[in-house]
C-alpha cells in the first residue's frame, strides 16, 4: 500500500503544461530519484506531493498517521528564530525534551533544579538515544556552538541548507522528500549522509544531479520526461542504458506515426464527415496517430568543442601565496607553475579557502603576500556561485547574444546563438521565453553557457554542477572533455570531478594544499588507506602499552629488522578466548537476525505498527552488531 499517492495531477507553469492527468505512488521502503531536464517540473511535483503547493487537477493522499518532511533548495524559515529554535520546532514532545536538555546543558548559570527536571524528563521519555543521534547529526552538519544562538536571518545560503537538512533528519519522518539535498555540502558530509539515506527502512523521494549518491541511495529511477513519468528498476547505468533503449524505440514509433499520418491526411479530406461506426473508429485512429506525430524527439546532436584563445607558454605562475581573513590563515605558502592541459580539481571543506584562491587566480582578491603572475595570452572564463544577473524584460536569447551573436567551433564550424542554446536543452520556442520565467536550474545553464562561449583558455569552475539537471550534465562533461585549454574545478560532484580532473589540490586546515596526482576517487582510496595504516600503528602502539613496553622503546629498535626491539605479541587470555568464540557466534545470529528483518521490511506486507516495530529492532540490531563487532575486532589482535 502507498504511503503517499497521487492521482491525475496537472500543473499549468507560465503558460505551459508541466504535467497532465500524472499518477505517482510511493510505498514502504522505496527510494527514489526523480529524474529530468530543469524546467520539466520536478521541483513542482516534489512541492505538489509535499503539500506544499496545490495541483491544478488532482489529488494527493497520504496514509493517515505518517509525517512527510520537505527539504527544498531554497528553505524558507521564521527569520527571527534562533536556529536551535529553527531545528527543534517540531512538536514531537521528545524533541521539545532534549531542545530544554540541551538549553539547560549549556547555560553556564543554570540552575540544579533546572537540570534535575530535564534530565528526569528525557528519563521518562526513553530520550537519551534520540540525544545522541542528534548530537550526531548536528555535528556532523556543523551545527554546534555559537552558530545554534544565531538567527537565521544572518546565516549563509550554505548555513541555512545544513540547517534545514538538519531540521527534517532530526524529526525522523515516515515519508522523507529532499531537493538536490547535496547542494551546499561538502565532500565528506556527502558521504556521511548516503549512508545514513541508504538504509532499508527509509521512505524517500529526491531530485538529485549527484550521479554516485543517486547510485548509492535509490533504489528505483523516475524519469519526468515531457509531461510523462517513466519507471526504471535500478541504479543510474541501469536507467542510462534502459532510457537509451526507450528513446530508440520512441523514435521509431514517431517516424512510423508521421509516415501514417501522410496517408491518412489525404483520406481524412477526401472524406464526407463521417456517418458509419467503420469511419468513425478510422477518424479517432488518425486523431491518435495525430497526437503520436506530434511527439517532440531529439534530433541530431552537435559535436560542441570550442576554439579556444591560443595559449603561450607562460600560463599563470604562483609563488608563495599567502591570505588570512583575522586570525584565520586560509592561504600558507602557496606555489605552483599552471601547465598546458592541465585538469585540476581542488577540494576542501566548506569556508576553507577554495572560493579565495580562485578570487585571487582571477584578479578579484589580491593576497596578503606573494604574487599571481598570469600569461598575456591567459583568457579566464570564471563561473561563480553568484546567481546570474538580467534585465526583468530580457529574454533567454538576448543574455547570449550579449557575449557572442555567432560561436566559433575548433573545427573552424560557426553555429549561431541560437543552435549553441539548442545544444544545451534551450529549444528555438523557448529562447524568446522571458528570463524571468526560468526555472532556477535553467538559469544557471544560461549563466554556464554564457562562460563556456567566451573562448577561453584557462576555465574554472566553482560549483558548475549545483542546480543543473543529469542530461546537462552529461552534455558539460562532453564540453569539458574536448577543452583544450587549462581547467580548474571545485565541485562536490563526485562523479563529474572523476570524469574530467587530472591531479587534485587538498586545501587541508591552516591553509596548505596538498597536490595529489589523480582523480577524487584516487585521492579518497589513498586516504583510507593511509588512515587504516595509521590506525594499525596506533593499535600497534596500545598493545605495545598494555604488554608494558614503555613508549621510550618504540624509539630504540636497531635500524635492522634483524635487531628490531619490538615486544613479543600480548596473548589473549582464557576468559578474552571464552569470549571471543561466544562473540563469533553472537555476531552470526545478529547478522540472520537483521537479515529477516530487512525482508519483512522490504515485503512491505506488514500493518504500519509492525514495520515500526521491525525497523526499531533493526535500529538495535545495527548497534548491537556495531558494538560486537567493535570487541570482536579488538579481542582478534590478541589471538593465535
Amino acid at each position: 500500500m502507498n504511503l503517499l499517492s497521487g492521482e491525475n495531477l496537472s500543473k499549468n507553469y507560465a503558460d505551459r503544461w508541466l504535467f497532465r492527468e500524472l499518477g505517482f505512488g510511493l510505498q514502504q521502503g522505496q527510494r527514489v530519484a526523480l529524474v529530468g531536464i530543469n524546467g520539466s517540473g520536478k521541483t513542482t511535483l516534489l512541492r505538489i506531493l509535499a503539500g506544499l503547493e496545490p495541483p491544478d487537477t488532482g489529488l494527493v493522499s497520504v496514509r493517515k498517521g505518517i509525517r512527510v518532511a520537505f527539504l527544498g533548495q531554497q528553505p524558507v524559515f521564521d527569520e527571527d528564530l534562533t536556529v536551535e529554535q529553527t531545528i527543534f520546532a517540531s512538536q514531537n514532545d521528545t524533541l521539545a525534551a532534549i531542545r530544554d536538555y540541551e538549553h539547560v546543558v549549556n547555560d553556564p548559570n543554570h540552575k540544579s533544579d533546572d537540570l534535575q527536571r530535564v534530565m528526569e524528563q528525557m528519563d521518562a521519555l526513553n530520550a537519551w538515544d534520540y540525544e545522541a543521534q542528534v548530537k550526531q547529526i548536528l555535528g556532523r552538519l556543523g551545527i554546534l556552538g555559537p552558530l545554534l544562538e544565531r538567527q537565521v536571518r544572518n546565516l549563509s545560503g550554505g548555513q541555512r541548507k545544513r540547517v534545514a537538512l538538519a531540521r527534517v533528519l532530526i524529526e525522523e519522518p515516515e515519508v522523507l522528500i529532499l531537493d538536490e539535498p547535496t547542494n551546499h555540502l561538502d565532500l565528506d558530509t556527502i558521504e556521511w549522509l548516503e549512508n545514513r539515506l541508504a538504509s532499508p527502512t527509509l521512505t524517500l523521494l529526491m531530485v538529485t544531479h549527484d550521479r554516485y549518491f543517486l547510485d548509492k541511495v535509490a533504489n528505483e529511477i523516475v524519469e519526468l520526461d515531457q509531461g510523462r513519468v517513466h519507471r526504471y528498476q535500478g541504479n543510474y547505468s541501469y536507467f542510462v542504458e534502459k532510457k537509451a533503449e526507450r528513446e530508440q524505440i520512441e523514435v521509431a514509433e514517431v517516424e512510423k506515426a508521421r509516415n501514417l499520418l501522410r496517408k491518412e491526411l489525404e483520406w481524412m479530406r477526401r472524406q464526407p464527415q463521417a456517418r458509419g461506426t467503420k469511419q468513425k473508429a478510422r477518424i479517432d485512429a488518425f486523431y491518435e496517430t495525430q497526437e503520436k506525430a506530434k511527439t517532440k524527439i531529439g534530433g541530431p546532436q552537435l559535436e560542441l568543442s570550442v576554439k579556444t584563445t591560443r595559449q603561450g607558454g607562460k600560463i599563470i605562475e604562483v609563488e608563495h601565496l599567502h591570505k588570512q581573513f583575522g586570525d584565520k590563515v586560509v592561504l600558507q605558502d602557496f606555489s605552483y607553475v599552471f601547465k598546458k592541459k592541465d585538469r585540476i580539481g581542488l577540494i576542501g571543506p566548506n569556508g576553507a579557502g577554495k572560493s579565495t584562491l580562485l578570487n585571487m587566480l582571477t584578479g578579484k582578491l589580491q593576497p596578503d603576500s606573494g604574487t599571481v603572475d598570469a600569461g598575456q595570452t591567459t583568457v579566464f572564463g570564471y563561473y561563480t556561485q553568484t546567481e546570474l544577473v538580467f534585465d526583468e524584460t530580457q529574454r533567454v536569447i538576448d543574455i547570449v547574444k550579449e557575449v557572442a551573436e555567432v560561436v566559433e567551433m575548433a573545427n573552424g564550424d560557426v553555429v549561431t546563438a541560437s543552435q549553441f542554446l539548442q545544444h544545451f536543452q534551450f529549444p528555438p520556442a523557448q529562447q524568446y521565453t522571458l528570463v524571468s520565467k526560468l526555472s532556477g536550474g535553467e538559469k544557471r545553464r544560461l549563466q554556464l553557457l554564457r562562460v563556456l562561449i567566451k573562448n577561453p583558455n584557462f576555465l574554472i569552475l566553482d560549483e558548475p554542477t549545483n542546480d543543473l539537471d543529469i542530461i546537462t550534465l552529461n552534455i558539460l562533461e562532453d564540453f569539458l572533455l574536448n577543452f583544450t585549454g587549462c581547467l580548474l574545478i571545485v565541485s562536490h560532484d563526485r562523479y563529474f570531478m572523476d570524469a574530467l580532473v587530472e591531479h587534485v589540490f587538498v586545501l587541508e586546515p591552516g591553509g596548505e594544499i596538498r597536490q595529489f596526482p589523480g582523480n577524487y576517487t584516487d585521492y579518497r582510496e589513498w586516504q583510507k588507506e593511509h588512515q587504516s595504516e595509521e590506525y594499525a600503528r596506533e593499535q600497534a602502539r596500545t598493545a605495545k602499552a598494555a604488554a608494558g613496553v614503555a613508549p621510550s622503546a618504540e624509539t630504540k629498535a636497531a635500524p635492522a629488522p634483524a635487531a628490531s626491539t619490538a615486544a613479543p605479541k600480548r596473548k589473549a587470555t582464557f576468559a578474552e578466548k571464552k569470549e571471543y568464540e561466544t562473540l563469533e557466534k553472537e555476531l552470526e545470529k545478529l547478522e540472520t537476525q537483521k537479515q529477516q528483518l530487512i525482508e519483512k521490511l522490504n515485503a512491505g506486507s506488514g500493518t504500519h505498527k509492525e514495520l515500526a516495530d521491525w525497523a526499531a529492532d533493526l535500529k538495535r540490531t545495527d548497534a548491537e552488531l556495531d558494538a560486537k563487532g567493535e570487541r570482536w575486532l579488538e579481542l582478534a589482535e590478541y589471538m593465535d
